[in-house]
């Protein structure tokens, strides 16, 4: 094994005559400091070891206990005894097989599993829908639409496979000898494995059929037994024989693949085997495609008779987003009517319940169109759409609401720091760790604005995503560009148009950017991170403007400090526009009186001539800091600077004020 020859066993193997036998109870003493087998060495550096063995054991020297020539020898015996054995030598000639009988294995693997798929496809076609559609047409015990509805296009598949892909393998791998290659024969035929398409979107249908007569006909379950007990069956159910077909072209593609793999680039097959492969893809791609149309095409079927076949929505073009009951708030008195939604990708169809005794239907009130609607959140859990049709004022349902509050609890139960977390950490990568390192996004409730195009965001045509290169907020038209990222394994992710820029190094085209982003910058847009980070006071509040005739909102509000005589609105502390700024001086800053009749507790006031503000803080002590503050900027005094209050609060032993969302 080291490369020497195999030594033969020194004389001193064999103990002299007049050497003492060891006694019974005692065994040598190299079994009682036995250790692990040296290392394969060379004669020169054994002796070498051999000496500093000796050396290193002091009174126990192993140059008596263990000799290294009788190592040699041994291992040389032992390694004629493995040679010897059968399944190595097998091994050995699996692994000296040449790569033309490697691939003549996956060929010839292919031409078997082809014979036995060719038996499953005569069994499908020629035994049981031949003797149900004979039972049907013979004696009517159930009809023949059944029988073609169950087996759909199998007949085409059999003649397809028993005629003309099976016949040409046999006759290559006869001949493989003269021409070793495959990959023009399933280049020629591969295109006609998308008849599989009407076959696989057929086959939950087909399913539901032969559960179904198996119930509902004595001689359908009779015909299905009968044929299942014969040897051909194999003790597997028709269902069971009618997922081969379903499985067929992913193995197909799984043994081309493996194909590909063992043949050589510059073999004569690789490009016809290459170009076999893409269209076998292209195949099961057509099936995949097939399927989704159909679950498609189920699901407006579904809320076509839900409409009562009143609404024309059966369309290719049409695609269902999402749907259910909702509450409607009444213009009139405000209470709750129970509505139902149903989203399309081209218009939002608002409906009423009707009246039935049997089902439930409903009808169509109204027709908005996607384009142009705009979505406002009001107060908390309602939300206001509005459209070139209608404007409907909608509220979640109470059931989706307690059980939304009942697992925040349960998460505040099961982690003490949650409100201690609230904020997103400032981990996000810089220029020169841009795409190398994943960033930490901001969470999206800290975000009511695009952070590139200042728009406010909705649940159906302005969604918050994250770029994944800097993590920050924006919308889909801000982050419509991809880059690849060396985090990610140099995956191309979705980026926002900075990203995009800094890691590609060329600005994506004029064509592809946002109006927004070329307009000219508002007073109103400083980012509130940046500003909180060098204020005199900033924290959450709930305030509401007297007369508005709105109720409490919850927003962030921000002092700068290079600005302390203007209160800046934000509706989330990562937002980069304000949504109002008001001048503080003139103002007066007082507690409310009885007359205000305010539900909120920690409540305060801010008047200057006809405007009063009311606001509203999470605990005395910053509704104290806030009073302060604001009576000093009315009077135009010197203001410092505080920090963020949830700091503040912390540094004087108090408990941090919550930034969840208001209750």
């Amino acid at each position: 094994l080291d490369g020497h020859a195999p030594r033969t066993s020194p004389s001193h193997l064999h103990p002299p005559a007049h050497s003492p036998p060891t006694p019974a109870n005692h065994a040598p003493p190299y079994r009682e400091q036995r250790e692990a087998p040296p290392p394969l060495v060379s004669s020169r550096s054994s002796r070498s070891l051999r000496g500093e063995r000796s050396q290193s054991f002091g009174r126990l020297s192993l140059e008596p206990l263990f000799d290294y020539d009788l190592f040699y020898a041994l291992q040389s015996n032992l390694l004629s005894q493995v040679c010897s054995n059968s399944l190595f030598r097998q091994h050995l000639l699996v692994l000296q097989l040449s790569v033309q009988q490697r691939v003549f294995n996956i060929a010839n693997e292919l031409l078997h599993t082809e014979k036995a798929y060719v038996s499953r496809l005569h069994l499908l076609d020629q035994v049981f829908c031949a003797q149900l559609m004979e039972e049907a047409r013979a004696r009517s015990s159930f009809p023949c639409e059944v029988v073609m509805g169950i087996f759909s296009n199998i007949c085409s598949i059999y003649c397809f496979h028993q005629q003309f892909l099976l016949p040409a393998l046999e006759k290559r791998m006869e001949e493989w000898d003269l021409n070793p290659r495959i990959g023009d024969i399933l280049q020629k035929l591969a295109p006609f494995l998308k008849m599989y398409g009407e076959y696989v979107k057929n086959f939950d249908r087909a399913m539901e059929l032969v559960n179904t007569w198996m119930q509902r006909s004595s001689q359908f379950k009779a015909i299905i037994h009968n044929i299942q007990k014969e040897e051909m069956c194999g003790n597997l159910t028709l269902q069971h024989h009618m997922l081969e077909p379903v499985q067929r072209i992913p193995r197909y593609e799984l043994l081309l693949k493996d194909y590909l793999h063992r043949l050589p680039e510059d073999a004569d097959d690789f490009k016809d085997a290459q170009k076999s492969l893409e269209l076998i893809a292209t195949a099961a791609e057509h099936s995949n495609a097939a399927i989704r149309k159909m679950e498609r095409m189920r699901k407006l079927l579904k809320v076509y008779e839900l409409l009562g076949g009143e609404e024309d929505i059966v369309n290719p073009t049409n695609e269902l987003i999402k749907e259910g009951h909702i509450l409607k708030l009444s213009a009139k008195n405000g209470t709750s009517q129970d509505r139902y939604l149903i989203l399309f990708n081209d218009r939002l169809l608002y409906c009423v319940p009707k009246l039935r005794l049997i089902g439930q239907k409903f009808g169509v009130r109204a027709r908005i169109d996607v384009d142009g609607m705009e979505v406002h959140m009001n107060v908390p859990r309602t939300f206001l759409v509005s459209g070139k049709q209608r404007s409907l004022e909608l509220q979640a349902i109470q059931t989706t609401i307690q059980r939304h509050e009942q697992t925040l609890e349960t998460f505040r139960m099961l982690n003490c720091s949650f409100r201690e977390e609230d904020f997103t950490p400032p981990n996000s990568p810089n220029c020169t760790e841009l795409g190398k390192r994943a960033p930490t996004p901001i969470r999206e409730k800290e975000v009511t604005l695009c952070m590139k195009c200042q728009e406010p965001f909705n649940s159906i045509t302005k969604r918050r995503h994250h770029c994944k290169a800097c993590g920050h907020v924006v919308c889909g038209k801000c982050s419509e560009f991809r880059a690849r990222l060396l985090y990610d394994n140099n995956r191309a992710n979705r980026v926002c148009i900075d990203c995009y820029t800094t890691l590609v190094g060329v600005p994506p085209s004029p064509a592809s950017l946002s109006n927004s982003i070329q307009r000219r910058r508002s007073i109103l847009e400083k980012q509130a991170s940046v500003a909180a980070e060098n204020s005199v006071l900033c924290s959450f509040l709930h305030h509401m403007e007297k007369g508005s005739g709105r109720g409490w909102q919850k927003a962030w509000f921000v002092i700068p400090d290079n600005e302390p005589l203007v209160l800046y609105i934000y509706g989330a502390p990562q937002d980069v526009k304000a949504q109002r700024s008001i001048p503080l001086i003139g103002f007066e800053v007082s507690l409310p009186e009885s007359s205000d009749r305010l539900e909120r507790r920690n409540a305060f006031k801010m008047s200057q001539s006809h405007l009063t503000i009311y606001f509203s803080a999470d605990c005395e002590e910053l509704q104290r800091r806030w009073m302060e503050v604001l009576s000093r900027a009315g009077r135009g005094e010197e203001l410092q600077s505080n920090g963020p209050i949830s700091e503040a609060l912390e540094e004087e032993g108090e408990e941090p004020v919550p930034t969840g969302e208001s209750t």
